[in-house]
């Protein structure tokens, strides 16, 4: 039986990982500051915080999932190189 070492996350690892974790965050925070703004009958957006809190969602989210896409990417590439790098000795 082998031993096989983990290797531990890279910098830009864990900075993507924090990235994701705050853009997702701010994106979900400013959707229910939206959903309980209008809930409390607020109709009109064109304010001047409105109109950047109702659209990050829209580029907050899919942004958040290409940097988990780039993280998980990453993450193999790092395994595969490490198991590759086990094998070889």
């Amino acid at each position: 039986m082998s031993t096989s070492s983990t290797s531990a996350p890279s910098r830009v690892e864990r900075i993507l990982a924090f990235m994701l974790i705050g853009v997702f965050l701010v994106s979900i925070v400013a959707l229910f500051v939206v959903l309980i703004a209008t809930w409390a009958g607020a109709t009109d957006f064109g304010g001047s915080f409105w109109p950047v809190v109702a659209m990050t969602p829209y580029f907050g989210l899919p942004f958040a999932f290409l940097l988990l896409l780039a993280l998980l990417i990453i993450a193999t590439v790092r395994r595969a190189r490490a198991a590759r790098r086990d094998d070889g000795s």
